[in-house]
């Protein structure tokens, strides 16, 4: 439980990788936003879009390295990554139907910024209107 206690679930370093990249690309964001369900990671609200930066171990990225099983007590761990991956795809569906767009982006993909791409790509549509003002 000490090695859990450890684990951070805000501020984690691929988090700041990504934070540091769109700050350096002249995104301005919002972090961690409570009135929003899930509390995503970053929040680009001129773009009407959320991102998380996820672990590749504890949401299970398919195919990648780190998206390992523990060896002991694994009926335990399968449970849990389970709930995870249930958790997640229900708090993207909620947000979809609040009209915002959501990128998922991945602990091995921060390595050599492999995401900058698909950031542009999801970003380079014009900013959506926020329903709260008109023009």
């Amino acid at each position: 439980s000490k090695l859990m206690a450890c684990i951070k679930s805000k501020d984690t370093k691929p988090e700041i990788v990504v934070r540091k990249w769109l700050h350096s690309q002249g995104f301005r964001f919002r972090l961690h936003r409570k009135d929003l369900p899930g509390h995503p990671d970053i929040v680009l609200p001129k773009y009407r879009t959320v991102i998380f930066v996820h672990g590749c171990f504890w949401h299970r990225h398919e195919g990648c390295k780190k998206a390992t099983i523990p060896a002991t007590r694994v009926e335990l761990w399968e449970q849990k990554f389970r709930g995870n991956i249930r958790q997640d795809s229900i708090v993207q569906e909620k947000l979809k139907i609040l009209g915002w767009n959501v990128l998922v982006i991945w602990e091995c993909e921060t390595k050599k910024l492999a995401f900058a791409g698909r950031v542009l790509e999801a970003l380079k549509e014009k900013p959506a209107v926020s329903r709260y003002f008109r023009i």
